[in-house]
């Protein structure tokens, strides 16, 4: 063990490779702000450590031995490693340092949240914010996994196991109350009353794909004896509007997304009658908060929203 504890040193290995830079020791003493003796000393405990000695002379020359060769490739390895590991120390200590990354809903516009990151990115450039879109599967895999910091979401889910998770390993901030929202070619109905769902059950949908959040609330809605009769489906709101608008199909989206781009929409938009409640939601794991970077971003969000909340920049 002594002698291990010598050579994992790290102010004897900094010792070492900064001689190997000047090969002279004195130069090497005044750069380390040391005496000659203390140099020479530290060398000396390396050399006894590893029985064999690390420099040669010829002449006033120093050069390095077969011995120093090894230790030289070993000691900036070790280095580097003690540095690499400090930086990660000093990531999650720090509130302005590291990197981020957030999971979103693949179904939910990220308009505001862009927003934020690009302010936030402004006062805190040191860091880096990651955004990935996921399917709801994918996004909760990668939760459980600790691969994303934080996800961006429809609550409450629909399956037993995301509610048991949500009780007991996460936590989650509420963005903005959201509602499913249908665009219909009806002209019978009046813009953003609600309607029972047996006024569309006759309808054609451009749907989102199976198992997305809001495909699940509208089978819900209608029921066991009837079923969505659907003739396109597209994971994004944009290409669903864009079907239903050049062709005979109604669809539906999410109030927030409609709120976002109703100057686009002239379809009429409804609600159903009865419909359920749901929000878009921050969820993180349990104790991310005290990572400060995490902490602070969580912190710099509520502040953005305080200026202007989430359904005013919507519109």
């Amino acid at each position: 063990m002594p002698k291990t504890d010598t050579i994992l040193s790290a102010k004897s290995l900094r010792y070492f490779l900064q001689l190997i830079d000047t090969m002279n020791y004195t130069q090497a003493a005044q750069i380390l702000g040391i005496t000659q003796p203390a140099l020479t000393q530290q060398i000396k405990k390396l050399e006894h450590a590893i029985g064999a000695p690390l420099f040669g002379q010829m002449g006033k020359k120093l050069y390095l031995t077969e011995a120093g060769k090894e230790m030289q490739s070993a000691a900036v390895e070790l280095l580097d490693t003690i540095n690499s590991v400090v930086d990660d120390i000093q990531e999650f200590t720090q509130a302005d340092k590291g990197s981020i990354s957030v999971g979103v809903l693949d179904t939910i516009d990220i308009e505001i949240f862009r927003q934020f990151v690009v302010e936030f990115n402004k006062n805190y450039p040191r860091i880096q914010l990651n955004i990935l879109t996921y399917n709801r599967q994918e996004l909760w895999r990668r939760l459980d996994n600790n691969t994303i910091d934080l996800a961006i979401m429809y609550l409450p889910d629909n399956t037993k196991r995301d509610e048991i998770n949500l009780q007991h390993q996460y936590d989650h901030m509420e963005l903005f109350k959201d509602r499913l929202m249908i665009l219909t070619h009806k002209d019978t109905v009046e813009a953003k009353q609600a309607y029972s769902i047996s006024r569309f059950t006759r309808r054609k949908w451009v749907s989102y794909p199976e198992g997305s959040y809001l495909t699940q609330l509208m089978k819900d809605y209608f029921g066991d004896k009837n079923k969505p009769i659907v003739s396109l489906t597209f994971s994004k709101a944009k290409y669903l509007i864009e079907t239903a608008q050049t062709t005979e199909y109604d669809t539906y989206i999410s109030k927030s997304y409609y709120l976002a781009h109703k100057k686009d929409i002239n379809l009429t938009p409804v609600y159903v009658k009865d419909d359920k409640d749901f929000e878009i939601a921050m969820v993180y794991r349990k104790g991310k908060v005290e990572i400060p970077r995490i902490k602070n971003l969580l912190e710099e969000w509520k502040k953005f929203l305080d200026k202007k909340d989430y359904s005013s920049r919507l519109e």
